[in-house]
């Protein structure tokens, strides 16, 4: 994985990106690299390494996660459905050291992602 946070300077807003959302818990914004019509990742502004790297105490964070990926998800108009995905690790495709969600959609998600 990449040795520099590059979610980190998005937060900190030292790199720019296209915000779709922000709250004091986490940062929705535009990937730059969309792999669907729709591509937005959502971040937890708290540092959190991997999946395997959350605890018990951010319980509370991860569902805030999802239901801000509900609330991006009806902004959008992806009303005929979309897929939320999180990598885990190299062998999982996680490219970046900081837990991140992508919320896909605008056409058909096909079986299996690949």
């Amino acid at each position: 994985m990449l040795a520099d946070n590059l979610f980190l300077k998005i937060i900190d807003k030292t790199i720019p990106a296209k915000i779709a959302y922000e709250d004091d818990q986490c940062l929705a914004f535009h990937d730059i690299r969309p792999q669907a019509p729709v591509h937005v990742l959502i971040i937890p502004k708290k540092v959190i390494r991997t999946h395997d790297d959350a605890t018990a105490e951010d319980q509370m964070l991860l569902g805030h996660l999802h239901l801000v990926a509900i609330k991006l998800a009806r902004q959008l108009g992806l009303v005929e459905g979309y897929r939320l995905v999180v990598n885990c690790n190299e062998h999982g495709g996680q490219t970046v050291p900081h837990l991140h969600m992508h919320l896909l959609g605008g056409r058909d998600m096909t079986w299996p992602p690949g």
